[in-house]
């Protein structure tokens, strides 16, 4: 494998002409990956259009959790929980990890019963997560109102933290072993010899390579379309809000999630953020939300938890999922342009998934078996009409 400038000397360096992989995407997934593959000694390169998580993993709300009705997210969450967990052994830093719990509040009698199979299916993998009653679920989240909970699922091991620490860990860690990270740098093209990459056309330059990464989130299609890929992913607008301090907070207080309409909450510095999606809305990069989409929320905190409308909002954005088909991820190589590999269309757990993902993506490279079997999250699954769904969306 090539070796890269130490960390000292990247300021300095002029610009990286070879690179064994070329990674696309300075988020969670572009960095984790970077940092798995400089600790495995390859010559990588990550470049990143604006700064590093500018993008999506900078508007998530932080979330990390093992709740899932897939058993591949349920293995690939379990893994990332663990980094997360261990994150200042390796790439270092503190991230802020609060593992809280994630509360799922019921109030449907179908969402009782595949919560019920969920959480066998979690036991069976080692998550200790668990059904509970109403009366349970509000001594855990006590602003909220459960006259009409029917049921709820708690896992104590999920959590937040915070996304740009994750990635500024993992970068700092990358250029410590000696990845090439640059910034501001756009790629333009990727040049193919038939259905050989051979180098990436950057804004800042040419850069040799055989081997891509596209960890490009709601971007991806645009980085598939230059080697002739369609990536079935489409940009879903999300926004999130912040309240005022609130000294009430009780800071064990879990992310708390109504199930049927999405909305949730989670203690964040001096008070809670929250969000809701309009799961009418259409597809795009539009960033402006309705005028009066707050008020629809805060028609669903009055009903949900309304001592919170007491609180004033002092702030907020907007970010987008990368939604795919099935609300499943696409992970995998391409059969169609050799070394062309992705990792994207997380559809909202693609942060909490960031750590584990990395380690696949280099395992990818270097023609070893990863810790699971991801076979069925490549994107041929829709070209043969299948799908594979995940019901936990949030």
């Amino acid at each position: 494998m090539t070796t890269q400038p130490s960390a000292g000397s990247v300021a300095a360096s002029p610009f990286p002409s070879s690179a064994d992989v070329v990674i696309i995407g300075g988020g969670v997934m572009g960095t984790s990956a970077a940092f798995h593959l400089a600790e495995a000694g390859v010559g990588v390169v990550l470049v990143e259009r604006d700064q590093l998580a500018s993008g999506s993993t900078s508007k998530a709300a932080g979330g990390v959790r093992a709740q899932f009705s897939d058993e591949l997210n349920i293995k690939i969450a379990m893994r990332s929980l663990a980094a997360f967990e261990a994150f200042e052994n390796r790439p270092g830093g503190d991230i802020g990890l609060h593992q809280n719990g994630y509360l799922f509040l019921l109030t449907n009698p179908a969402d009782v019963v595949t919560f019920e199979q969920d959480v066998a299916l979690q036991q069976s993998l080692g998550v200790p997560s668990v059904m509970l009653t109403a009366a349970q679920a509000a001594e855990l989240s006590p602003f909220v109102d459960v006259s009409d909970v029917l049921a709820a699922s708690f896992c104590p091991i999920d959590g937040h933290c915070t996304p740009e620490a994750v990635v500024l860990g993992y970068a700092s860690g990358a250029r410590a072993l000696g990845a090439r990270i640059l910034t501001n740098t756009a790629a333009t093209g990727i040049e193919m010899l038939e259905d050989h990459i051979v180098g990436v056309h950057t804004t800042s330059g040419f850069i040799s390579t055989t081997t891509v990464i596209c960890a490009a989130g709601a971007w991806s299609p645009t980085i598939g379309a230059m080697v002739g890929i369609d990536i079935p992913v489409v940009p879903v607008r999300r926004p999130i809000w912040f309240t005022e301090p609130m000294p009430s907070v009780p800071k064990t207080c879990p992310m708390t999630i109504d199930f049927a309409t999405g909305f949730y909450f989670h203690p964040e510095g001096p008070g809670l953020l929250f969000g809701m999606a309009d799961r009418d809305q259409p597809a795009g990069f539009e960033h402006e939300i309705k005028p009066d989409w707050l008020e629809t929320v805060s028609e669903e905190i009055a009903r949900r938890a309304p001592a919170l409308l007491d609180v004033g909002v002092a702030g907020g954005w907007t970010g987008f999922y990368e939604v795919t088909p099935d609300h499943n991820a696409l992970i995998g190589e391409s059969t169609k342009v050799s070394r062309f590999l992705y990792a994207t269309g997380f559809s909202g757990h693609g942060f909490l998934q960031g750590p584990a993902v990395g380690e696949i993506l280099r395992d990818f490279v270097l023609h070893t078996e990863p810790f699971v079997d991801v076979s069925a999250l490549a994107i041929e699954r829709f070209e043969h009409g299948g799908s594979r769904p995940e019901h936990r969306i949030v």
